[in-house]
C-alpha cells in the first residue's frame, strides 16, 4: 500500500465529502487496506467500479462519510491519537480480519456490477479491438477479416468459463460475508450488495452519484 496514496486519501477526508480513490496500480487487497484506514477516520467503503489507471482498466473506489455515532467516535479518537497521520505520521494498525472482510465486499461488488447479458455485450465490444489487429497481422484483405472474426469468436467462446469463475467468487464471498453478520440488500438498480450491521447504501441507485 503506497504511503503517498494513504496520505493523499487522508487529506481528502478532511473535506467531509464523498470522494474516489483510483491508484494507478492497485490490487483488491491494497484497496481494502485503504478502505480500512479511511474507516478509522470517519469514512466507509461505498462501491467500486472499473475505469481507473492510465489505461482505464483499473479500479475506482468510492468512499463516503460514515454518519453512524460509533464511526464518528472512532474517527475522533484516531484523530486525537494520530494527529499527523495525513502528513507522514503514525497510522492506526491494520486489523487483518477487518481488511479481509472489506476485500470480500469489494470482490463481491465487482462480481455483481454487471449481469451476464451486460457482460456478453461488453465482452463482444471489447473483443473487437483485440481481434482486428491480430487478424490483420496474420493476413491481408478478406483473409484478415476472416481471421479477425475467428479470433473474436474464440474470445467469445471463453465467456462461459468467465461466468463460472464469476459465480464461484460470488458464492464464496457471499458466504463469508453472511457468516460475519453482513446483511444482503438490493440497491436501486436491482443489484445485490452486502452491508455491515447498521450500514446503509449511499445515493439512490447509483452510489457514484453522491458527489464524486
Amino acid at each position: 500500500m503506497s504511503d503517498r496514496h494513504v496520505r493523499k486519501m487522508l487529506r481528502r477526508t478532511a473535506s467531509g465529502e464523498p470522494f474516489e480513490v483510483a491508484p494507478a496500480i492497485a490490487t483488491l487487497r491494497k484497496l481494502a487496506r485503504l478502505a480500512f484506514i479511511a474507516q478509522q477516520f470517519g469514512y466507509e467503503y461505498a462501491d467500486i467500479r472499473q475505469g481507473g489507471g492510465p489505461q482505464g482498466n483499473g479500479f475506482v473506489m468510492l468512499l463516503v462519510p460514515d454518519p453512524r455515532p460509533q464511526a464518528r467516535a472512532r474517527a475522533a479518537r484516531n484523530r486525537a491519537q494520530y494527529p499527523d497521520a495525513s502528513d507522514g505520521g503514525a497510522l492506526p494498525p491494520l486489523v487483518p480480519e477487518e481488511v479481509e472482510l472489506l476485500k470480500a465486499r469489494i470482490t463481491f461488488d465487482i462480481t455483481t456490477r454487471y449481469t451476464d447479458r451486460q457482460r456478453i455485450v461488453l465482452t463482444g465490444v471489447g473483443a473487437v479491438p483485440l481481434a482486428v489487429p491480430i487478424g490483420f497481422q496474420l493476413g491481408t484483405g478478406a483473409t484478415a477479416v476472416v481471421l479477425a472474426g475467428a479470433v473474436w469468436a474464440a474470445l467469445m467462446a471463453l465467456l462461459p468459463v468467465g461466468f463460472a469463475v464469476n459465480r464461484r467468487y460470488r458464492a464464496k464471498y457471499a458466504a463469508l460475508l453472511q457468516a460475519a453478520g453482513f446483511t444482503p440488500v438490493t440497491d436501486g438498480r436491482g443489484r445485490l450488495r452486502y452491508l455491515p450491521p447498521g450500514g446503509r447504501l449511499p445515493g439512490h441507485g447509483n452510489p457514484f452519484a453522491v458527489g464524486t
